[in-house]
């Protein structure tokens, strides 16, 4: 499976534990709990977008459309 067909969860734990920082250190610098950071590293819970938005600007990471040969779903008027 390469990274664009694996789910964002399993792509986002592998650039947290990737990074070479602790996570204590990622949620310190994040301002998040550093207990729901590993509660989700393990499996055990999600991240709010808010908070996963904070981690990735850490990370340096950014959330980006990438073209899967669908079409785009049309907002409604």
């Amino acid at each position: 499976m390469d990274s664009r067909t694996k789910d964002i969860e399993v792509q986002f734990r592998e650039a947290i534990q990737g990074s070479g920082m602790s996570c204590y250190e990622i949620a310190k610098r994040a301002g998040v709990v550093s207990s729901q950071l590993s509660l989700f590293i393990n499996g055990h819970r999600s991240l709010t977008l808010t908070s996963a938005a904070k981690i990735a600007g850490v990370l340096g990471l950014e959330l980006r459309p990438v073209k899967t040969g669908r079409k785009p779903i049309k907002k409604k008027r």
